[in-house]
C-alpha cells in the first residue's frame, strides 16, 4: 500500500472500531491488529488513538454540517426546510451509521475536535434566524427564536438518535412526523402526515 492507502484503511478500521467499542474500549494494539500492520504503523501516521480518533470526528463533522447546512440554505418555505433537515439528518445516519454512532458517543478527545452536541448548537443558531423571520410576518415575538430553535433541533436530533437502532418506520415516515408534531403541534396533528411534494433527494 501507498502512505495515503494505509492512511484511509486505518482510518476506516478505526472508525469501525470506534462505533462498535467507543473511544475508551478501542486500543491502538486492536487498530493494528485488524488493519494487520503494526503498532508503529499507527503511531507512524496518528501519532496515537486520540490522533486518529481527532480525525475520524472531524470527518463525520465535515459531512453532517455540510449535509445539515445544504439543507438549511436551500431557500423556501420554513416547513419545507425543516422536511429537508430533518431528512438530512436521517439520510446521513442512513448512510454512516457507525460515523453517527461515534459523534453522539461522548469523549474528551471529541471536545477538541466537535462534538455532535456543539453542531447541534450551530444548526439551531441558523434555524434561529428562520424562526424569528417567521415570528415577525405572524405577529410573534422573534426574541423567543432561540428557545423554539433549540427544541426544534434537539427533537429532530434526539429522534434521529431513536431510528438509529429502531430503523422502523421509514425514513420518509419518520421525516412527516416530526414536521407533523413541529409545525402543528400536539393540537393539530394530521392523521396521516405526508412530507411536501420533491423534499426527499433523489438518491
Amino acid at each position: 500500500m501507498t502512505g495515503t492507502e494505509r492512511r484511509a484503511q486505518l482510518l476506516d478500521v478505526s472508525r469501525r472500531l470506534f462505533a462498535e467499542k467507543g473511544f475508551d474500549g478501542t486500543s491502538i494494539e486492536e487498530i493494528a491488529s485488524r488493519a494487520e500492520v503494526s503498532k508503529p504503523v499507527v503511531y507512524e501516521h496518528f501519532g496515537g488513538k486520540e490522533g486518529i480518533y481527532a480525525v475520524v470526528v472531524d470527518r463525520e463533522i465535515t459531512a453532517l454540517t455540510g449535509a445539515l447546512t445544504g439543507a438549511l440554505e436551500g431557500g423556501g418555505h420554513p416547513k419545507v426546510l425543516v422536511e429537508r433537515t430533518t431528512l438530512a439528518l436521517l439520510s446521513y445516519i442512513e448512510a454512516s451509521e457507525d460515523g453517527f454512532r461515534i459523534l453522539v458517543r461522548d469523549s474528551p478527545v471529541a471536545q477538541a475536535t466537535g462534538t455532535f452536541s456543539s453542531l447541534i448548537g450551530d444548526v439551531a443558531t441558523k434555524v434561529e434566524h428562520l424562526l424569528a423571520d417567521q415570528f415577525r410576518s405572524q405577529g410573534l415575538d422573534p426574541r423567543t427564536a432561540p428557545i423554539y430553535a433549540q427544541m426544534l433541533v434537539g427533537m429532530v436530533a434526539l429522534t434521529g438518535q431513536w431510528w438509529l437502532d429502531a430503523r422502523r418506520p421509514r425514513k420518509a415516515e419518520v421525516a412527516a412526523h416530526l414536521v407533523n408534531l413541529a409545525w402543528n403541534g400536539l393540537a393539530g396533528l394530521e392523521r396521516r402526515p405526508e412530507l411536501t411534494r420533491n423534499t426527499e433527494p433523489v438518491a
